[in-house]
Parts: structure tokens; C-alpha cells; sequence
């Protein structure tokens, strides 16, 4: 087959996520410890043994011969790439990432970074998030990313503080029901 039909593009799927959860020109690359380790532990899984392994099978593909339809090298290569992408990606977000610890405003009452707050919208809906980085975020489990429009809006923000949140249907007016932080961790 023409590698013409074969060649993957340079920019993959990475590229595309990294440009979608953009940190703002100027900010820091926030991130809790929890999340920094989470990344760390991905890379030096990848480091450590997904790449060896994929190193391995392509080196065994390559031995036996004709590389142009082995489908073994080809994958495998292509997984490769894959995974030596995953690698710098990971490696910059390591590189940028400004570690916090939401656990200095223990009893804080007012919203920064790691905060969980439950709040109450103008439809008398209760919701509780916590703000965490770009890289942590998951929204089904009521982590927001800090640059997200509900995250910039509660910032500051006090327990039974009124703020408006801008949305696509007009603005919404929320009430800060409560703050909380993680409890420092003794060592």
C-alpha cells in the first residue's frame, strides 16, 4: 500500500484537547497535588513501561521483514507516536503547572482555587463544585476547571454573597450557600 494513504498527520487528538482547555495568555497552569501526582504517576507509567513494551513489539515486527504490510510494526508504531505525544504533552503540563494546596484556607469562607461551593441559582437548583486545574476537571463529578465561566464567577466570592453568572440564556443570579476546603493533612 502507498505510505501516501498510511501517513498519520503530525497533530493528533492531544494537540486539539490542549488547544480546547487553553490556559489563559499571562495565567499559571494551576493544579492541585492530587493532580499534579496524577500526572506525574501517567507519565512515568508511560516512561516506564507502556513505552518499553510497544518498543519491544516493534523491534520484534521490524526482524521479521517486510515492514510495509506488517501490521504488527505498523500499529505498533503508530501507537508509539501516540504515546511519545501523551509524553510531551504531559511533560509541558508538568513544566507550566503552578502547585496549590487548597488546604492553606482551611476555614476560609471566601472562594479561591480548590474550594468546594455549594450554591443555589435563580431556579432554586442546589449545586456543589469544587475548582480544581484545566487538567483535573470533570464535570460530571462536580469538578470545574478555575477558568470556567461558573468557577470565575464564584471567585471571591463570600458565603451568602449574591453574584451574576453570565450564561448563553441571559444572566443568572446565584447565592453562595457555603465554602469549604480540604482539612490540612498532618505529617
Amino acid at each position: 500500500m502507498n505510505k501516501a494513504f498510511v501517513k498519520e498527520s503530525d497533530h493528533d487528538d492531544e494537540e486539539a484537547i490542549a488547544l480546547a482547555q487553553a490556559i489563559p495568555a499571562g495565567a499559571k497552569n494551576y493544579i492541585t497535588p492530587v493532580g499534579y501526582q496524577r500526572i506525574k504517576d501517567e507519565l512515568l507509567q508511560l516512561i516506564d513501561v507502556e513505552r518499553p513494551e510497544v518498543v519491544k513489539v516493534v523491534h520484534w515486527a521490524a526482524s521479521n521483514g517486510d515492514r510495509s504490510e506488517n501490521g504488527d510494526y505498523i500499529y505498533g508504531k503508530r501507537r508509539l507516536r501516540q504515546i511519545d505525544g501523551r509524553i510531551r504533552f504531559l511533560t509541558k503540563r508538568m513544566d507550566s503547572a503552578a502547585v496549590v494546596d487548597p488546604s492553606v484556607q482551611f476555614g476560609n469562607d471566601q472562594v479561591f482555587f480548590g474550594a468546594t461551593v455549594t450554591y443555589c441559582n435563580s431556579a432554586g437548583e442546589e449545586h456543589t463544585v469544587t475548582i480544581v486545574g484545566i487538567d483535573e476537571l470533570d464535570p460530571l463529578n462536580g469538578k470545574i476547571s478555575w477558568v470556567s465561566p461558573v468557577a470565575r464567577a464564584l471567585t471571591k466570592a463570600r458565603e451568602g454573597d449574591l453574584i451574576t453568572l453570565q450564561t448563553p440564556l441571559g444572566p443568572d443570579e446565584l447565592e453562595v450557600l457555603s465554602v469549604h476546603y480540604p482539612a490540612p493533612v498532618a505529617d
